[in-house]
Order: structure tokens, then sequence, then C-alpha cells
């Protein structure tokens, strides 16, 4: 396990191929740095010893202690221990830790590149535990890219105009292959130091140029990331450590990219793009039983300490507000546990989360997410929309009177009452909040994906013949 200052000594040696605003820039660009502080609570928090045994496991293939966000999950114990590991890093950050998306990646391929061998006598597992070797051993921080921009959605990949609309392979020799494509809405790409690639959806025979999984690094010749941050806003004396941290989403183009053999683990297997598309899907959507619950968890917290400084705390609606969150936190974790204890094993050895359980608890999170900002909207009062600019609480002439009107109840002074607000005001009121409310419904893919996993993994039949028994039907 290394720390945060040689994760950073890291990102600063990758080649420069990142681009914000028409402008080429480093890994340590201010705007990307709130993003680099939520990873490296990662590597800070190891051996903390309340985040200790959480983030903390012990390596399959070398015996040894690793971060848990390298590891395989092998038990249900493993999964449920990534579930609390996240809720409480999501708690340090206030949002989304991160770096669940690539180790959610890394325990799809390792998976399906096992089932790919024993169905074609390939050798992709073998190369995947050298590269998963490599992980664990420095301890990486790698990023998931599966989003195609896709084009025409009616389309299949084969069926685009353009057939770049989807990552595909244009050409492959000795050493390896040469990709072409993009990816977007990839989070954390910006401070990854790999990008791991895997389909996004199930492919056709005709589709077989698009069937690809590989890692890379992530300052690759040929790859651009064209990248987004998001954060809240600078404080300048109310210093927050909520303020202190952010997030980047970058477009990854990947323009004519070389990738070795060794790397490659997916090349055309067009029967098994669709496995691997849906097990990261259902990985990542196991890790949000985790970040979700925490999400609402901050929210809950500044709902609650919102009704403490206006004084109505003891209000019977607002009581039922809070039940409502504390019973969508608590539901969607529970669904998390009861993937993790209902999980299954792969052959190689891998536990895979519970899909009807993982996908519901992910779509009850996506569906309440606007509904618990609404409830915080609600207690808070309109006074987080238009709170006056941090500096005027300190000028010399209106200072002292807006803090003296913004005093609410007794003994809470106009500092935490001006603190609380505007956290409230960067979670309801900013681009940043909105980003993560939009992440809130989109994260991990689109609702109507969990609906589709849970009508797909459902007995449907099973209680038609529970109506029928009880109806007397032969």
């Amino acid at each position: 396990m290394i720390s945060s200052q040689e994760y950073l000594a890291r990102l600063k040696r990758l080649k420069s191929n990142i681009y914000m605003g028409g402008e080429l820039v480093e890994r340590d660009d201010p705007r990307i740095l709130p993003g680099i502080k939520v990873v490296s609570l990662t590597y800070d928090l190891v051996e903390h010893p309340q985040y200790s045994e959480s983030l903390t496991a012990v390596s399959h293939l070398s015996g040894k202690k690793i971060n848990r966000f390298t590891h395989i999950h092998q038990t249900p114990d493993d999964l449920m221990k990534k579930q609390e590991m996240t809720r409480l890093l999501t708690r340090k950050s206030g949002f989304c830790i991160q770096r669940c998306m690539g180790i959610d990646a890394m325990n799809a391929l390792s998976v399906v590149t096992k089932e790919i061998d024993d169905a074609k006598g390939t050798e992709y597992y073998s190369r995947f535990l050298e590269y998963l070797k490599y992980w664990q051993d420095n301890d990486i921080t790698g990023c998931c890219a599966q989003t195609d921009v896709k084009g025409d959605r009616s389309l299949r990949p084969h069926q685009q105009k353009d057939p770049d609309l989807y990552l595909r392979i244009i050409d492959k020799n000795k050493d390896g292959i040469i990709v072409r494509g993009a990816k977007h809405c990839i989070t954390t790409a910006a401070y990854a130091e790999e990008i791991i690639v895997v389909p996004t959806r199930a492919m056709t025979k005709d589709d077989a140029p698009w069937a690809v999984a590989f890692g890379i690094p992530a300052d690759t010749k040929g790859v651009y990331l064209v990248n987004r941050a998001s954060s809240p806003r600078p404080r300048k004396y109310l210093k927050a450590p909520f303020a202190e941290y952010g997030s980047s989403d970058s477009f990854i183009i990947f323009d004519d990219v070389f990738v070795p053999w060794d790397r490659v683990f997916m090349c055309g297997e067009y029967e098994f793009a669709g496995r691997l598309a849906l097990l990261f899907a259902l990985f990542h959507r196991h890790s949000y039983t985790g970040c979700k619950p925490a999400v609402t968890d901050v929210i809950m917290g500044f709902t609650a300490l919102a009704a403490e400084y206006n004084g109505v705390e003891k209000a019977q609606h607002i009581r039922e507000k809070l039940a409502s969150l504390m019973s969508v936190a608590e539901l969607v974790y529970a669904a998390g546990i009861a993937a993790a204890v209902k999980s299954s094993k792969s052959s190689s050895g891998t536990c895979i989360p519970e899909p009807i359980f993982c996908n519901t608890g992910r779509k009850h999170a996506g569906e309440n997410i606007y509904h618990e900002h609404e409830i915080l909207t609600e207690v808070a009062g309109g006074i987080p929309a238009t709170l006056p600019y941090e500096d005027d609480f300190f000028n010399e002439n209106v200072g002292p009177l807006l803090n003296k009107y913004l005093v609410r109840k007794e003994g809470i002074s106009s500092e935490n009452q001006h603190r609380c607000f505007r956290c409230i005001s960067d979670l309801n009121c900013s681009a940043f909040g909105g980003v993560w409310q939009y992440a809130g419904v989109h994260g991990g893919g689109s609702p109507i994906m969990e609906t589709i996993a849970i009508l797909g993994n459902y007995d449907l039949e099973l209680r038609k013949r529970i109506a029928k028994e009880l109806a007397g039907i032969n």
C-alpha cells in the first residue's frame, strides 16, 4: 500500500493529455485538485483505526495486506466490507468517493476473462491475473471507461453510419491491437493511473470488432481526456472540508491507440460483451448501495441541522421528513447487504452480488434523490439560494449587521448558521450540486437499465404459480 503523497507523485509523472477549456493542462491543475483530494482519502485513511479494517483486505493471490480498492471479492463478507468502506469514506468527502469504478471493473473482468477461457480456450484470465498483481503491488487508482457515445441509439454498433461511434478494434498485429472511438461521462479519468475499457452493451456476431476490453495507462499515446471539473464554491474565510472536495468527468478519445496483448482481456468475443457490461454495472451498483446511503446521511444531517438551527427540530412534520430520509438510506443499504449475503461464486472464485437486490437498491436510491434534496430545501428555507457572498459577512460596514440578522435559535452562533447554510447552498443551489443530483439518477447506468436488470432476473413465473394455486387454477 502507498501513501497519498506517493499517489500524487505518480500522477505528476504522467504525460500531459488533459484538455480543459480548450487548453492542455497538467494533473495538478487547481480545477482537478478537489477530485484528487477525494481519492487521496482512500490512501490517507488506510491505517486510521476507524477505517483500516474496512479499507484493507488480504490478497487471494499473494496473501499480503492490500488496499480494498485493489481487492477481488472472495466472500460475502468481502462485499459487505466494501459496502461499509464506501459508506464510511463517502461520509468523509460528502459525496462519491470515486475510486470504486476501477475495482468494480476489475472484479467484472476477473469473472468474464475466466468464462471466456473456459468456453474458448483463450488465455485472458492469466493475463488478467498478471495485471491484477500489478494493481495490487502498486496500489493503483483506475477508472472504468464503459459508456460509448453510441450515435443513433436505435442502431447496433455495426449499423452506425460512423463505425467509430462505439469504440472498436481497427487493426491487430503480433504485438497487440489498435482501437479507435470515444467513451464519455467517465468519472476520475483525469486523476486515474489506469483506464479500463469494457463494452457498453450486448453484441451480435456482426458487432465483433466492438467487443473489446483492455487496460492501459491513462497517458497512453493517442488518449485524450477532455475534462469537466466540479467542486463547491471556493471559500476565503469559512474553510470547511466539504468545500475542499470535488470531482472530474472526462470525454475520453481513443485516437488509434495501441494496446499490447498482455493488456487485452476481450478481443472480438461478442458473446461475452453483454455479460461483461452487465457485470461491471452490477458490481458498481453494489458500490452504490454503500455510497448512496452515505449521500443520504449527508443530506439528512444538514436537514436535521437546519431544523435545529431554525428551532423547529421537534415539529412532527419535520420528524416525518427525517424518517423518510432514514428509510431510504437504510433500505438501500439493506439491499446491498442482502445482495452480498445472497451472492454467488463464479468459476474464478469471485463473489458476484445477487442482481435483484443490488438493482432494486440502486433503483430505489435513484428514484428518491431529488425528493431527498426537496426535503432539505423545504426544511432549510429560502436562505441557501439567496445567501449573500461570503465576503459580505466580513465587510467592516455590513458584515456585523449581516451576522446580527442571520442569527436564529439562541445559543447558535451566526458563524455556525452561516457555515450550515453555505454548505446547503453548495448541495442544493450550485453547479456542483446540480451535477451530483444528476449523478444520483444516472450514475452506474440510466434508470431504465436497473429496471431491465430486475425484470430480466426476477422469477415472475413463480409468482404466477402462487396466484394460480391460491385461485385453484390447474
